[in-house]
């Protein structure tokens, strides 16, 4: 399985709390991925996607959060537990392509 390190995200609305993440990236690598397909990724073990934790620095990775009557999402998960780091991460730009 490959690991890639998330260093952006897209939303539709960034300052919304309640809009879920569209694409997870990476700007030095310029590339984004659809929620999609990371979770596709994510669920057939085909890739790991993950961030780096800045208190620790310590890799956290992504998961699919799956909630009865809400489409699936993505979080990261950490110590037992799942948090928001990925909505501190930087917004994914132009330069980051999407790929499949």
């Amino acid at each position: 399985m490959q690991e890639y390190e998330v260093t952006c995200i897209n939303k539709p609305n960034r300052s919304s709390s309640h809009e879920h993440i569209t694409h997870i990236g990476n700007i030095a690598g310029n590339w984004r991925l659809t929620r999609e397909d990371a979770i596709r990724r994510i669920d057939s073990k085909e890739s790991a996607f993950y961030t780096i934790d800045r208190s620790t620095g310590t890799r956290v990775y992504i998961g699919v959060v799956r909630e009865a009557g809400r489409s699936p999402y993505l979080r990261t998960y950490a110590d037992g537990k799942w948090n928001d780091n990925l909505l501190a991460l930087a917004e994914c730009g132009s330069n980051c392509k999407i790929i499949a």
